[in-house]
């Protein structure tokens, strides 16, 4: 298997995951002043599309809402997920998502851009979805795909999923090799990246064939264009 630079040594990550969950709580409640504001209503300047130098079409803003609208995708010939600008390593991600009925998207994070390849060739999803119907619920193993998960390896526990048409709060905290995710107030999963127990996972999974799923340091934050009406608001980042 051709082996990446950007994989951090054994060594470092034993001292890394030592760090407890208490340890990532602390260093991640909020300060205002070092929140950096990604999409406040008023402008896309930190968005660009996925190995695009602008945002795509069908991605707009409605009032303070960046919404992606598939009937303004020209029948897919011009969608596509977009990227932050600028890279994160360690950070705090917060925002707001609400997705039609039967809706799917997704939160990337750690995404490297490669012209031959999809955004998850690299970036872990936070998954997004209308759990009551949309059939990618009961397609996971144990819910793996169902609105919150780390999509498609770890399902969300509780699922709580306020229903399509309704808002749901996000929050994304990556500190070293640990990751949380947080729905609608409850930590909802977590996980160490680069552990034995991380590669078997990725063995057993379809990304097995994607080499550097989760492997980078820093890479862009992403939202998907699955194709579905989907709508965010209020999304900051705070580097840790």
């Amino acid at each position: 298997m051709k082996k990446f630079s950007y994989l951090v040594p054994f060594v470092l990550l034993i001292a890394v995951a030592a760090c407890s969950e208490q340890e990532v709580s602390e260093v991640s409640q909020p300060q205002n002043d070092e929140w950096i504001v990604l999409f406040d209503g008023s402008s896309l300047d930190h968005w660009r599309g996925y190995n695009m130098d602008r945002v795509p079409t069908g991605w707009d803003i409605e009032g303070d809402e960046l919404v992606f609208n598939p009937s303004e995708d020209d029948g897919g010939m011009h969608g596509g997920d977009i990227i932050t600008r600028d890279k994160y390593g360690d950070f705090e991600l917060e925002l707001e998502w609400n997705v039609s009925r039967a809706g799917n998207s997704g939160i990337f994070y750690f995404a490297l851009e490669q012209p031959e390849r999809a955004i998850y060739w690299s970036a872990p999803e936070m998954q997004i979805l209308d759990n009551e119907n949309h059939p990618d619920a009961t397609r996971g193993e144990d819910g793996n795909r169902k609105a919150g998960s780390l999509y498609d390896l770890i399902p969300a526990d509780p699922q709580n999923f306020s229903g399509y048409g309704e808002w749901n709060t996000v929050r994304i905290v990556s500190q070293g090799s640990h990751v949380e995710h947080w729905q609608n107030g409850e930590k909802i999963l977590e996980y160490e990246r680069w552990t034995p127990e991380w590669f078997d996972m990725l063995h057993e999974s379809k990304f097995n064939c994607y080499p550097e799923f989760g492997a980078l340091r820093e890479g862009h934050i992403g939202l998907q264009d699955h194709g579905d009406l989907v709508r965010f608001r209020n999304i900051r980042v705070r580097p840790l």
